[in-house]
């Protein structure tokens, strides 16, 4: 990694960094096995105008599977990375890349668990959390979507001078530490992402420790219906980033639980899934994504 990167990294590596092969060597196939499904709820968006499917990103450690959708076309298309839930690049992040490729950007979705184990095979949400997310170094993914924004550039039509960064559930505390991180990010976008949490010494900080330092304009979409994510804790996090002259816009669907932007779940409310959408979008554009 860069010096530069690297120094964008001050309290989020705790070096030496090890690495490891990987466990996933593709993606899964369908939708997560670990979660409740309302399949007949399932946005479906197709490959009309756009290129899209598994690739591979060169790793320090192998080739790291990923899903990327962009539009035909020579480009250079904007660049937004896309950050998973904890369950995998299933068939819904992959739907959510075609809909940004049909928005006109090169949307890739790195598998950043594949080392630590095979969410395609994992039925319990606590044993992901226990076996690969709490095991996961924050220093790794960080190397990980910065492996794959230049891949997106050098091999995808994507120009790095227009990257954004969108993510869900803990893909959306990921995109706080990211914008910490990634000093060239023009904008983040952070669905429902936890501010608190366990720190640990693959995982000192969180999202909350961050806020002051964030390097591009994040927008979050927040449920005030969400029992693990106090609306109090994003606000917080949201005034601290202010305090610090970051630009942070913080949208809060009242009646809206965990994971509302979820299609293929219980939890999925249409409207403030829609509105969310719009607003990312728009969000994306204003600050240089687009």
């Amino acid at each position: 990694m860069a010096e530069q990167d690297q120094a964008g990294l001050d309290g989020l590596i705790t070096p030496p960094l090890s690495r490891r092969g990987f466990v996933m060597t593709s993606l899964m196939s369908g939708l997560t096995l670990a979660t409740t499904r309302v399949e007949a709820q399932v946005i479906h968006t197709d490959t009309a105008g756009i290129e899209a499917g598994e690739v591979k990103i060169p790793a320090a450690d192998g080739p790291m599977p990923a899903y990327r959708a962009v539009p035909e076309g020579a480009g250079p298309f904007p660049v937004v990375l896309v950050i998973e839930e904890i369950f995998g690049v299933h068939d819904y992040i992959k739907d959510v890349c075609r809909r940004l490729a049909k928005a006109g950007y090169c949307a890739v979705a790195p598998e950043l668990y594949a080392r630590q184990g095979d969410l395609s095979t994992m039925t319990d949400a606590k044993v992901i959390i226990r076996d690969v997310i709490s095991k996961t170094p924050d220093a790794q993914w960080i190397g990980d979507l910065d492996a794959t924004a230049a891949w997106a550039a050098s091999a995808s039509k994507g120009d790095l001078n227009r990257l954004g960064v969108m993510g869900w559930c803990r893909g959306g505390r990921d995109v706080w530490l990211y914008a910490a991180h990634r000093r060239d990010l023009k904008a983040a976008v952070a669905w429902y992402g936890p501010v608190g949490g366990e720190r640990t010494d693959i995982q000192p900080r969180t999202a909350g420790d961050v806020a002051a330092e964030i390097n591009a304009p994040l927008l979050g979409l927040y449920g005030g219906a969400d029992t693990g994510i106090p609306v109090a804790a994003v606000e917080e996090a949201r005034d601290k980033a202010k305090a610090a002259g970051k630009s942070v816009e913080l949208v809060v669907y009242p009646d809206a639980p965990h994971g509302f932007h979820a299609d293929y779940r219980p939890s999925y409310r249409r409207e403030p899934a829609e509105d969310g959408w719009s607003r990312a979008l728009a969000f994306l554009k204003a600050h240089g994504v687009g």
